[in-house]
């Protein structure tokens, strides 16, 4: 069954003035515009195509795809503000609608926000929403413990960054795991850490039991490297020089340097770090 605001295969009926009929089956003939028609397709062939409404509500067919489906959550930019809501730039020459009811707060052109695509099943209209926490799952979660899982970074808090795991539930990775830059809307493969009584998630970035490749000091000891053996930062710098660089707090980064200090694989100059024997 063909389903609007998604990618489907449909077969070509035959060809008008205005572009190809295509099968939608129960959505009925579906008009392709000739703007998306090559000269090979030809009656019977199955296409690609993106379903959507056009600028005059009627059911379309394109051969473009937006930066995001239906059910889908995704980082995206504001292009404009109107009386009836913010429009999304999503990758299609029609802007996506995010009506007033369905923003935390008044969005602002220029503005990215997260938002999740669905369909009115009233209109048949694609739009979006910022209201995210309605499209997650509160049910007690089902993952396993090392379970690895697609990440949406979402947004920075005091604790960590807040991910949306698996396009369903909501999961924190905590600072003290975080040894590398992250960024919202960023998709990032990550792990289960573990699932608290309360249903909350606790994530990771790096991978179980793979410490010899995951641990900060590791991050650190190849970041020095590609610096050329040697890197202006040491355990007295201040801790935002340290967050800007590795993404963890001071105290995080004083005892993973610590420890290759002490396996004789650093020294400490005055104005750095170096790698002993670079």
């Amino acid at each position: 069954m063909a389903s609007i605001g998604k990618l489907n295969w449909l077969p070509v009926l035959r060809s008008t003035d205005f572009g190809l009929l295509l099968d939608g089956g129960d959505l009925g003939e579906i008009l392709m515009p000739n703007r998306y028609v090559t000269d090979e397709w030809k009656p019977g062939d199955v296409v690609e195509v993106f379903l959507m409404l056009d600028s005059e509500d009627r059911l379309t067919a394109t051969t473009e795809k937006p930066l995001a489906m239906v059910d889908e959550f995704a980082l995206l930019r504001v292009v404009a503000v109107t009386g009836i809501g913010a429009f999304l730039d999503w990758g299609l020459p029609k802007d996506l609608l995010v009506p007033f009811r369905e923003q935390n707060i008044p969005l602002r052109e220029g503005q990215s926000v997260v938002v999740r695509i669905y369909l009115d099943e009233l209109t048949n209209r694609i739009a979006a929403s910022a209201k995210l926490d309605k499209f997650l799952d509160r049910a007690q979660p089902d993952y396993a413990p090392d379970e690895k899982v697609k990440l949406l970074i979402c947004s920075k808090t005091d604790l960590g960054f807040k991910a949306i795991i698996n396009n369903k539930n909501w999961g924190v990775i905590f600072h003290n795991e975080v040894f590398q830059p992250l960024e919202k809307g960023q998709r990032i493969e990550g792990y289960i850490k573990q699932i608290r009584p309360d249903g909350k998630i606790d994530l990771s970035l790096q991978k179980p039991g793979a410490k010899s490749a995951g641990t900060l000091a590791d991050v650190i000891l190849d970041y020095i490297k590609e610096q050329g053996g040697f890197m202006p930062i040491t355990d007295k710098s201040p801790p935002e020089e340290i967050y800007a660089l590795f993404g963890v707090s001071k105290k995080a980064y004083k005892r993973a340097i610590g420890g290759l200090y002490k396996k004789r694989l650093i020294t400490f100059e005055n104005n750095g770090t170096k790698l002993v024997g670079g």
